[in-house]
């Protein structure tokens, strides 16, 4: 064999070889921080991020490594990825985002860390909905006031139901006294109370209808 064909065909695997080492560390680096916060151990983490390894990693899911930190309820490992940029807003194969997720979650602390840190208003779930949305029909208190007074927050948006946060609370809540401060809430945030379904039916005629007569009450005081 001629010596420059050899040099060739020896560099040729040595390069095919460095890349699919590199390929095979990058793997192992994505699997090793993802177990690192599905399992809470802020200082692997920390270090991983320290050492370079992408902030807005995903699982097989697309779940974000804040998604996963959201999801399992630990805030300090969510608190220690946004100090390292992590997107609040990146959504997940189901349309999750860990803002999105904490506020249908009622994880009020969440929600004003990622206010904090560039939560966006314009980025819906797979109903359409908003964070605020799926807090209403859960009836989260907390983390609804939060929401409601947030400047510039959209509390009147429509979501593919043709439903408000407002209606939301009202159809799909038991009318009980969470849901009546829900309510109070909203109206008190100047949400508009005569936003109605698709089929022309306003907030106030569904709680009339369902026997909801506080809930009733509150939308007939404003």
């Amino acid at each position: 064999m001629k010596p420059l064909l050899l040099i060739y065909i020896l560099s040729f695997f040595s390069v095919h070889k460095k890349t699919v080492n590199s390929y095979n560390m990058e793997n192992i680096n994505q699997s090793s921080i993802i177990q690192a916060v599905e399992s809470n151990q802020l200082k692997e983490v920390e270090k991983a991020l320290q050492n370079g390894i992408d902030v807005n990693t995903q699982n097989g899911s697309k779940q974000s490594l804040l998604l996963i930190a959201t999801r399992n309820k630990n805030f300090d490992m969510a608190d220690l990825l946004v100090s390292y940029g992590a997107d609040v807003n990146l959504q997940d194969a189901i349309a999750d985002s860990p803002f999105l997720y904490a506020g249908a979650a009622g994880q009020t602390a969440f929600v004003k860390l990622f206010l904090e840190n560039s939560a966006r208003f314009d980025v819906f779930n797979r109903y359409n909905g908003t964070a605020l949305i799926p807090a209403c029909e859960r009836g989260h208190i907390e983390t609804v006031k939060l929401l409601a007074h947030t400047k510039g927050f959209p509390i009147d948006h429509v979501n593919r139901l043709g439903w408000t946060a407002l209606m939301e609370a009202v159809i799909l809540g038991n009318g009980s006294k969470k849901y009546q401060e829900v309510v109070q809430v909203l109206a008190d945030a100047g949400c508009n109370i005569n936003i109605p379904d698709k089929d022309g039916v306003t907030p106030l005629q569904h709680a009339e209808a369902m026997g909801f007569k506080e809930i009733a009450a509150i939308l007939k005081s404003k």
